[in-house]
């Protein structure tokens, strides 16, 4: 079982940046590949960034390719995603999630564990 806790959060103002972190315990932190989704109201969970387990390899969706960037430290058991010059349709729950085993890594169903979700929301 792998405990998963977002935080990093707020308000912030269209072209501007929030760091989201998400916090691992309960097991071996590096055996998981670690995914941020998002969901905004009225719409489905959304894949927005993956990393693999030693960090090697990243993966984003279109549309926040080039402003996040997701990253992680083994070390301290954390996932990170940076996000840059935030938009009004950023605006959504975040969560983090782990996958244990080899399914998609753009779908909800391949992952095993997840967070309770921090908002996020930017204002025009």
């Amino acid at each position: 079982q792998v405990q998963l806790v977002e935080s990093g959060g707020g308000l912030v103002q269209a072209g501007g940046s929030l760091r989201l972190s998400c916090a691992a315990s309960g097991h071996t932190f590096s055996n998981y590949l670690m995914g941020w989704f998002r969901q905004a109201p009225g719409k489905e969970r959304e894949f927005v960034a993956a990393i693999s387990r030693r960090g090697y390899s990243t993966y984003y969706s279109d549309s926040v390719k080039g402003r996040f960037t997701i990253s992680r430290d083994n070390a301290k058991n954390t996932v990170y995603v940076q996000m840059n010059s935030l938009k009004p349709e950023d605006t959504a729950v975040y969560y983090c999630a782990a996958a244990q085993g080899v399914g998609s890594i753009y779908s909800s169903e391949g992952y095993d564990y997840w967070g309770q979700g921090t908002q996020v929301t930017v204002s025009s």
